[in-house]
């Protein structure tokens, strides 16, 4: 339902224990009511469904028996089956992990394993229907067909609320299940225990893609605990308290007909106390719709951060979804006091930031991060901060950092672009020193490939696999680091930093004019081919050689000499989006959304799109960007065309909807496309608003046709973040034929 509140005054009501402050919503419209979290549970999309508010560290949801690939959060719309509904889950990731403290409400005869699809019946496993099912920011409801329970779920920050409406029984039951997780997740040690006769309290220590995952929990039920059991696994012990490594605790009563149980369950990294804390912070009343409310509230105040003007509501439905999802993470990881667990398991108190996990850089440094440098600038001083922390820690900046542990996934080290794109762009909320110590230490390890790097400006595809990928990778990093040390007037380390970034040169090969493995000076790696892909077999990382070879974004004009010439280039960029050839048994999943040979589905083709404005054609960035986003973004389920990457997909969404994109991750230059919408205002820091309008504009009228910006003619392909930054307007004029005056002057491009 849309309405609109009007305050008259500002004030904070305090009613049943949540705390809402009413001058966020002031006669806003309702943006949540656009929001639809089944977008991408289908094809390869992985995200979350279930209730949790803006960067949460509760993600309160249900997963389903299944278990592969395409069930990485736990979901999948195919599916018709729950086996839980637990407290932490990913989004859009290519792994599976997390899925900890799962509550399971039943009633019957006592199952206490979940069962299989061979036989659900020997196990506590539901069926349900999409039908039943409600999903919104903020809340989840559904029926359990087997039980006839229905179930109810909303969260604050660091804790998940539950509703359970029982039928008539004399053997209700809810099951809490420390034994299951997502995924790779398995339990390593775990405990729970009854600590009264309304609370329950336990932790869940697991290895999974988190090696030495920890998460506490304590739990208050509504009702009384007459009957509270333990089990190792299958077998039943005696007492209410068990530790070990597949421990499971259940609540036995009896329930009228309709009768609610509530279930307050709050998390922490460091102990039970400090959850039961963030429960009394958060959430110290029963008043379950108050508190989803106040969720919805939260992502309301988020979403109003950027507010688009369209007569096409299936694309308001697809933006505002890709903005929830862009705010999922990075999480919280830490108590409503501050304490974090480190990454070397130590407790930190008072950091003076907020900490965070859940971060997906070698995706997000792309479009995300630079996204939130405009509408998310408090959240990015947190960032750079807890990676700053990371890497004090561990000496070296996080890689794909989860729940306190380094994964070491994806190649590269993409925390440095983030660092430096944040530092270039003038944010304060960190030490600058101790960034530019961090970038320069992490680029002067030894480890995944960067001996090489230093002793012989490559990395020899027999020494190690993506080693193309790898390569590629730390040059455009390192050119991130060579500009820190230009505005810090440190000229030895710009000077080697700048020569490294200029490594990308070296895995060229001008015969072929593709980007390929080296053996040695004279050598390169055979057979080879551009379209053929071996996922974590060979030189490149989810990708083959023909997205690889353009993933030069900080010197796009070298790229182009190494090409050369602006024409061979374009013909180039041409040739890959109708190039077609077989990549092989053994290609990556995640190559999906192809167009040609360029694939929208992985990160790695995300900037290509928008080279050709570097070469003077931007009427081809327009087409190709405006194709994308009305084909590869749709409001159904399988409407997002590869793994949604913690936000990445839909940044890329965002930001080209509006009309911009930063190439070079850590320059400050957005590079101008197509604007989808008429009009759109985005929320910058210091109460600075900037409105972006495109005159005539339609699905025909795609090509810009000139733009002013505060009302002065803007020739510029390109606007950097700094007069971004500033606030004002932002006006396309627009039109149905390519402009070949306007933006395509050498003096004009990025």
């Amino acid at each position: 339902m849309s309405y609109k509140t009007i305050f008259k005054k500002s004030f904070l009501l305090l009613f049943s224990g949540v705390l809402v402050n009413t001058t966020t919503i002031n006669a806003q419209e309702k943006l949540t009511k656009y929001v639809d979290p089944l977008i991408g549970t289908g094809f390869h999309g992985h995200v979350f469904v279930g209730a949790n508010v803006p960067f949460g560290a509760v993600q309160l949801g249900p997963s389903n028996l299944s278990e592969g690939w395409d069930w990485s959060s736990g979901y999948h719309i195919s599916d018709s089956t729950i086996v839980g509904f637990q407290h932490t889950h990913l989004s859009g990731t290519g792994i599976g992990d997390l899925g900890d403290i799962s509550f399971m409400p039943t009633t019957g005869p006592l199952k206490v394993t979940k069962g299989s699809h061979k036989d659900m019946s020997g196990g506590y496993v539901s069926l349900f229907s999409h039908q039943e099912e409600t999903v919104r920011p903020g809340y989840y409801a559904v029926n359990l067909k087997r039980y006839q329970i229905g179930v109810k779920l909303t969260a604050s920050e660091r804790v998940g609320m539950h509703e359970y409406t029982f039928p008539q029984s004399d053997q209700a039951h809810i099951i809490i299940d420390l034994k299951e997780g997502v995924g790779w997740d398995r339990p390593t040690e775990s405990s729970i225990k009854k600590l009264n006769d309304s609370t329950v309290v336990g932790y869940r220590h697991s290895s999974g893609w988190a090696k030495d995952q920890r998460i506490y929990f304590t739990a208050v039920f509504s009702r009384p605990i007459k009957d509270f059991v333990v089990y190792d696994s299958l077998a039943l012990k005696t007492g209410v308290a068990l530790t070990g490594r597949k421990v499971k605790g259940v609540i036995h009563f009896k329930t009228n007909a309709g009768e609610k149980v509530l279930v307050k369950v709050g998390i922490s990294p460091i102990s039970v106390e400090n959850a039961m804390m963030n429960i009394k912070a958060e959430i110290p009343g029963w008043n379950f719709n108050q508190v989803a409310t106040a969720a919805d509230e939260a992502w309301n105040k988020e979403l109003q951060k950027v507010v688009i003007k369209t007569n096409d509501p299936k694309k308001k439905t697809v933006f505002y979804t890709a903005l929830y999802h862009a705010l999922i993470a990075p999480s919280i990881y830490n108590d409503h006091n501050g304490d974090y667990l480190g990454t070397d398991k130590k407790v930190y108190k008072n950091p003076g930031f907020t900490n965070l996990t859940t971060l997906s850089l070698w995706d997000t440094y792309r479009a995300l991060n630079p996204l939130y440098t405009l509408i998310q600038p408090e959240k990015v001083n947190d960032i750079i901060s807890s990676m700053l922390a990371i890497y004090q820690q561990q000496g070296k900046l996080p890689v794909w950092h989860l729940m306190g542990n380094e994964t070491n996934t994806m190649p590269g080290y993409s925390a440095v672009p983030v660092v430096a794109d944040a530092y270039l762009k003038g944010f304060k909320g960190f030490d600058a020193n101790l960034a530019f110590e961090a970038v320069k230490t992490t680029a002067m390890q030894d480890e995944r490939g960067l001996k090489h790097v230093k002793e012989l400006g490559y990395i020899p595809a027999d020494s190690r696999v993506e080693s193309v990928a790898m390569g590629l990778e730390y040059s455009l990093a390192d050119w991130g680091i060579a500009e820190m040390a230009k505005r810090l007037n440190k000229k030895e380390d710009a000077a080697y930093f700048t020569k490294r970034a200029g490594y990308y040169k070296n895995y060229f090969d001008a015969s072929t004019k593709f980007m390929r493995g080296r053996l040695g000076e004279q050598e390169w790696r055979t057979p080879f081919s551009p379209f053929v892909a071996r996922h974590e077999k060979d030189d490149y990382s989810e990708g083959n050689s023909w997205q690889y070879s353009w993933l030069v974004p900080h010197d796009v004009k070298g790229l182009m000499a190494l090409q050369g010439g602006e024409k061979p280039f374009i013909k180039k960029l041409d040739s890959l989006f109708v190039a077609e050839g077989d990549m092989g048994d053994e290609a990556s999943n995640d190559i999906s959304g192809l167009i040609g040979q360029y694939a929208h589905g992985n990160e790695p083709s995300h900037h290509i799109t928008y080279l050709y404005v570097f070469a003077g054609q931007p009427w081809k960035t327009a087409e190709k960007v405006r194709y994308i986003m009305n084909n590869f973004y749709t409001d159904k389920p399988d409407g997002i065309i590869g793994n949604e990457d913690v936000g990445q997909m839909s940044s890329w969404y965002i930001l080209s909807s509006l009309g911009i994109y930063q190439v070079n991750p850590a320059n400050g230059v957005y590079v101008f496309g197509s604007p989808l919408f008429d009009e759109a205002t985005l929320k910058l820091g210091a109460g600075k608003s900037l409105r972006i309008v495109a005159n005539n504009n339609s699905d025909k009228n795609i090509y810009i046709q000139g733009i002013t910006f505060n009302g002065k003619k803007h020739n510029r392909s390109f606007i950097t973040y700094q007069e971004l930054n500033q606030g004002g307007e932002l006006v396309f004029n627009m039109g149905n034929k390519p402009s070949k005056r306007w933006g395509t002057a050498k003096k004009d491009r990025p």
